[in-house]
């Protein structure tokens, strides 16, 4: 009997410049990706992922996309070729804006509107940064209540339930700053700032949330061919109302992603296949269940080396 499968898609953090091109000059449904994204959005999404500049793609309205369309990208290369295991997923997620590329994989959203509605919420997001300043630190090395205690000393938020002994929070800067120093003084192996432009996951983008709230009216939503495990809830998201709602939810509230990871390890997954630029989730996945299999699917060569079988890397 074969392991049971799960899908899993890259957020934003991830991006390189040069992801993707290799994926667009060897398969057909890769390049087929890029000029879709490029049509949807007007403007060549594909050249700002091949070539940069990184000052641009860096953008949160930029990157946003990018990944989506890097993530899908090579999973349209591996689904024509491993059509087989291809079927044998049984749940999907992904972190962050990654839960888009998720509901893609599993039909509950055509690529065209994903792409459009991550481009927006990009958007969105740093406008609502722009109005409401803030930062985002990730503690090292302390428990989850003592995290949640701090930021209730400091009047900051829980932004990222990642893995075991690492989590985000978000908040004002001069609260950031406080909690940074307590973090260090009540034993976090380290406090660090993140490179972002706004206190993501947090009250702060209760503006970005309602204006996605509206997009979202716009598009259809289908029923997920395969569990979608939501960032927000930790659990299966089964109709489209409830994918709606906690796609609006999203933007301003926690990713229980730890959370999210033993819900689908409870249900009997110990195979894992990460699709986009990066190997974060294979790194956070180790601190959550190290006997647990991940294999990153992002180049050429990962997918052209699925042909032979992935048991090499330990997927059955």
């Amino acid at each position: 009997m074969s392991a049971v499968k799960a899908l899993l898609f890259a957020g934003q953090g991830a991006q390189y410049v040069g992801m993707g091109r290799d994926l667009s000059a060897e398969f057909a449904e890769s390049r087929g990706v890029f000029a879709k994204a490029d049509h949807v959005l007007g403007f060549p999404l594909s050249g700002l992922c091949f070539e940069g500049p990184l000052e641009e793609l860096v953008k949160t309205d930029n990157c946003q996309p990018a990944i989506l369309a890097v993530s899908i990208a090579a999973l349209r290369a591996f689904e024509a070729r491993c059509p087989a295991l291809c079927k044998e997923f049984s749940y999907t997620a992904g972190l962050s804006l990654g839960e888009y590329s998720a509901l893609v994989a599993a039909g509950a959203l055509s690529f065209e509107d994903a792409v459009y509605l991550v481009r927006k919420r990009g958007e969105f997001m740093e406008e609502e940064a722009r109005k409401k300043p803030g930062k985002m630190l990730s503690v090292i090395g302390m428990e989850r209540e003592a995290v949640r205690n701090l930021c209730a000393d400091t009047n900051t938020e829980i932004a990222n339930l990642n893995c075991p002994g690492q989590i985000v929070i978000s908040g004002g800067a001069k609260e950031i700053g406080e909690a940074e120093r307590l973090a260090k003084d009540r034993g976090a192996k380290m406090a660090l700032l993140l490179e972002v432009s706004g206190a993501f996951h947090s009250s702060f983008m209760k503006g970005a949330s309602d204006r996605l709230a509206r997009e979202l009216d716009n598009v259809q939503i289908h029923k997920p061919r395969i569990p979608v495990i939501s960032n927000v809830t930790a659990r299966p998201a089964t109709t489209p109302e409830e994918i709606k709602g906690n796609l609006v939810r999203q933007v301003a509230s926690s990713v229980l992603w730890e959370d999210s990871m033993r819900f689908i390890l409870s249900g009997g997954a110990s195979d894992f296949l990460e699709f986009g630029p990066g190997k974060v989730l294979k790194g956070l996945m180790r601190r959550i269940d190290g006997r647990a299999r991940v294999v990153n699917v992002e180049k050429k060569d990962d997918i052209l080396g699925c042909v032979g079988g992935l048991k090499g890397e330990g997927l059955r």
